[in-house]
């Protein structure tokens, strides 16, 4: 589990004010020493983060943040920053302090609502009042619903001076990371409001095919890929394949032909990378199904359908468009560098002239603008499906056509609507978007 990679883990994130125990409470639920505590105000400055595997959970990537009351000019960006955390998780603890609740616990209690990001208000540094809070039935916590009408006196976690205004129902823990005391009770809460899209994954491509289908998995060994390893998308289809209890064969483009005619009859599937998806294309029959890696991850981590609509936008890109590439992953461009050089090679040819391209790299990334033709976006097979959900929501939200590598590179080879055809909706999404315009 500790090599799982960090787009598979559920991402955890700790909220809160100052010393309120945050970075207590992350090293108590991680039992080891990974944010620094202080009583020194600010000490958490930007986000950290710890990869571990958590009883109940799997693996899970922890995110300790800085006070969302951070004071001064920098202190206004530490926080903005942790707020920006909010487009990468999936679950969070806003981690309060007993009878202590302002506008920032507000705030951010309703920007999570908002989000449709489930959490939970922790209060820590219970220790002193826990055989009272045990004698209350609040050792395993509860259930509170809050709104704008709500006294704030009949609240187990407000201050009698608490201004009303979270709108939300959320679980209330009581806990002393001090002493350890609640933990579990953490951990039970977290199970409860995790998505189950992240803790069980759907299938990412082993479901195209029948029982005991024979798939082919082409992968070039070019300057792309890693020495003595295989792209991340690539081990995925493996470990999907083995899990499906499907026959997999892995080839380079070359042995393509020969691994097809030794085969008894036709495969159920074939799967290549997007950059020979020309020669892949031209030496399988047109009954085989056939599509990329790329285009499997826009559906294992995004929306497919989405994506193949925002495709069509590319059919109609004039020189001098405004083109975002976009990565999720941060890399050291190589001489033949897929979004540096082959892929603006591919996006001028259809435009019919040199279009105005921007990149983007990591897992932060600024808001799209509004003069931006159409974001081409890679796999995403590093963040989270959460991650690649939200950038195509900004991109949306932009009126600005989102699509991925995949997609892109097979509509300028002339293979597109072969490529989607294991998936009619997503298939069908694209040609009515094209015919549209």
């Amino acid at each position: 589990m500790s090599q799982t990679p960090k787009g598979f883990r559920l991402h955890i994130a700790f909220f809160g004010r100052r010393n309120v125990g945050k970075s207590s409470l992350l090293n108590a639920l991680a039992g080891q020493q990974v944010s620094i505590v202080s009583s020194t105000p600010g000490t958490t400055t930007d986000p950290v983060e710890k990869t571990l595997e958590l009883s109940s959970l799997g693996p899970v990537v922890l995110l300790d943040t800085a006070g969302l009351d951070d004071e001064g000019e920098l202190g206004q960006l530490r926080s903005e920053r942790s707020l920006q955390i909010l487009e990468r998780i999936d679950v969070a603890l806003l981690v309060t302090e007993k009878n202590s609740w302002s506008l920032y616990e507000t705030r951010l209690a309703n920007m999570l609502a908002q989000k449709g990001i489930p959490f939970a208000v922790v209060r820590n540094k219970m220790e002193d009042d826990w055989p009272k809070a045990t004698s209350h039935g609040m050792k395993g916590g509860a259930t509170v619903t809050v709104s704008a009408d709500t006294d704030p006196n009949d609240l187990p976690f407000q201050h009698k001076d608490t201004p009303p205004g979270l709108d939300a129902t959320v679980p209330v823990l009581h806990v002393s990371a001090r002493n350890g005391l609640g933990l579990d009770n953490i951990l039970t809460a977290l199970a409860r409001l995790s998505p189950e899209s992240v803790l069980q994954k759907s299938p990412l491509l082993a479901d195209l095919v029948p029982e005991h289908g024979h798939i082919i998995l082409v992968a070039p060994i070019d300057s792309g890929a890693p020495k003595g390893r295989l792209i991340l998308p690539q081990v995925q289809a493996i470990r999907d394949s083995l899990d499906g209890r499907k026959l997999c064969m892995i080839v380079t483009e070359g042995e393509l032909c020969h691994a097809l005619d030794i085969l008894r009859g036709d495969p159920d599937l074939v799967v290549c990378d997007s950059q020979v998806v020309h020669k892949v294309n031209a030496a399988t029959k047109a009954n085989i199904p056939l599509t990329t890696f790329s285009i499997l991850m826009a559906r294992f981590k995004g929306d497919i359908t989405a994506l193949a609509r925002g495709c069509a936008a590319l059919t109609r890109l004039k020189p001098g468009d405004t083109v975002r590439i976009q990565e999720a992953c941060s890399h050291h461009p190589q001489e033949d560098d897929i979004a540096r050089v082959k892929l603006p090679r591919l996006l001028n040819r259809l435009a019919g002239g040199e279009l105005h391209l921007t990149y983007d790299a990591g897992k932060e990334f600024p808001h799209y603008p509004t003069d931006c033709k159409a974001v081409v976006h890679c796999g995403g097979c590093v963040i989270t499906r959460g991650q690649m959900l939200a950038r195509l929501h900004a991109a949306s939200e932009a009126e600005c056509p989102m699509t991925n590598y995949g997609m892109a590179i097979s509509l300028a080879q002339g293979v597109l609507t072969r490529v989607l055809s294991p998936f009619p909706e997503a298939l069908n999404a694209f040609l009515e978007a094209e015919a549209t315009h």
